[in-house]
């Protein structure tokens, strides 16, 4: 027969012994400071919203500061004035610019409301800017002159030179507002937004007994 050992009682002049903290509790206060609330869902739906109400300006400016294109007709067809002309893909270019400038003018604004940045955020960012892209080039669709070309002629005369109507022929460039917000807000979140604290890294050494306390360090 052998006889059970027992481990010492610990006497009243050791120092207390330091219990190890739960197992994953700083990743799970971690992961509880990086939860989605409904306040952030919130907070991107408004971003979303706000940036493509935006998309009306980029209409507005699309009409007013892109190169325009002029037909001409003898009475019976309708003919580009200036077949050699770039005024078609500098329009583009236009929208493309116009695009770009205010993608990063709505991700600056963006951080600067909410510079903690998060998943709701940006995805509010993007979808916004989307739909900013889509707004921007129906408004300026419609701002701009008529896509009627029999009646604009009608309208004109014959011989005399007349605007022609707001037209992409790159449907690529509705992705530079989204591209350019989206980069520029992960940007700024990265340099200037809040940093996680460092994780505390645990004693090589520890590890626990049956009863869930560390042991002392051998005296010598």
């Amino acid at each position: 027969m052998t006889e059970a050992v027992t481990p010492p009682s610990p006497s009243p002049s050791d120092p207390p012994s330091e219990a190890l903290p739960p197992a994953g509790s700083a990743s799970g206060s971690a992961s509880d400071g990086n939860a989605i609330t409904p306040a952030d869902i919130r907070d991107g739906a408004a971003v979303a919203l706000l940036v493509g109400v935006a998309g009306v300006l980029l209409g507005a400016l699309w009409v007013w500061l892109a190169p325009r294109v002029q037909y001409v007709s003898n009475g019976e067809a309708v003919f580009l004035r200036n077949t050699e002309g770039e005024g078609r893909i500098g329009s583009d270019g236009t929208f493309l610019l116009l695009s770009a400038g205010l993608g990063a003018l709505s991700a600056v604004a963006v951080f600067l409301w909410r510079r903690r940045g998060g998943v709701p955020l940006v995805i509010g960012l993007g979808v916004g800017s989307v739909f900013a892209a889509l707004v921007g080039w129906r408004v300026g669709l419609w701002l701009g002159p008529t896509s009627d070309l029999v009646v604009a002629a009608g309208k004109a005369g014959k011989g005399v030179p007349f605007d022609a109507p707001m037209q992409l022929l790159a449907y690529g460039v509705l992705l530079g507002w989204p591209m350019v917000a989206i980069l520029v807000h992960l940007g700024l979140t990265a340099v200037w937004g809040p940093k996680d604290p460092p994780a505390a890294e645990p004693w090589a050494g520890a590890y626990t007994t049956p009863d869930g306390l560390l042991p002392r360090p051998p005296q010598d």
